[in-house]
């Protein structure tokens, strides 16, 4: 973990900060800083259940989107420092509390000390299904480290023009990345899987915002999507 954190690379910004000692774009330190955790029924109900998902929402973003709902976490850093062992015991307390999987929101800046704390948790048997709710701005590498500890990829696709993602996330490469990010996360995970319930418990979730003034991008985001998914992925508007 610490070698990944040393010259920090997780995200697409690649920084190449030591987070023990400065914080890159996205602002996060060496420790975890969580703004909530509680059981969540607004999220996709696929993931949700009769209880909720066990959202577990992480301080600060590689982001900079201007319409974040979540703003004071994201960019004013709402949030308290957690060791890793205490993120295990959040994630054992959901599961605790009845959550239908363990909902991990705006996680990519802290993916390793993540790592640490489900392996902590698993060896105290921790058995839900672990979902990665992000931005889909993320690096294959980052993807790649998280095999074998997500379950479902909830990733958003925001934009595929350059200048919007420029415009309103501070972020023109946004779809060269997304792009290839979410490729990998099917790859990674397969077609989606459902239990008999109707909850997912494998594959890859997408959600797409249609943004005022821009339904042609939508379109063309959509068509990315079958054309690269065909029916092998859920998507939700």
């Amino acid at each position: 973990m610490g070698e990944l954190l040393e010259n920090c690379r997780l995200c697409p910004r690649r920084c190449g900060v030591d987070r023990h000692k400065a914080r890159g774009f996205c602002r996060a330190g060496i420790l975890v800083e969580v703004a909530k955790a509680s059981l969540h029924p607004w999220e996709e109900p696929c993931l949700t259940g009769e209880k909720g998902a066990g959202a577990v929402f992480f301080s600060h973003c590689s982001l900079g989107c201007v319409y974040c709902q979540n703003y004071p976490i994201s960019t004013d850093g709402f949030g308290i420092a957690v060791t890793v062992e205490r993120l295990a015991e959040i994630f054992l307390e959901q599961e605790e509390r009845g959550a239908t999987t363990l909902d991990l929101v705006t996680p990519t800046h802290y993916a390793p000390q993540i790592m640490t704390a489900l392996d902590i948790a698993r060896d105290n048997n921790f058995s839900l299904p672990v979902v990665y709710n992000s931005s889909g701005y993320e690096l294959v590498s980052t993807i790649d480290l998280l095999a074998g500890y997500v379950d479902v990829y909830l990733p958003d696709l925001k934009y595929v023009s350059e200048e919007t993602s420029a415009k309103y996330s501070a972020a023109p490469d946004y779809f060269a990345y997304a792009s290839k990010a979410l490729l990998r996360m099917h790859e990674q995970v397969g077609a989606a899987r459902f239990d008999e319930c109707g909850i997912m418990r494998r594959g890859l979730l997408v959600r797409h915002l249609v943004l005022p003034g821009r339904r042609k991008e939508s379109m063309a985001a959509l068509d990315w999507l079958s054309a690269n998914f065909g029916d092998a992925i859920y998507v939700s508007l």
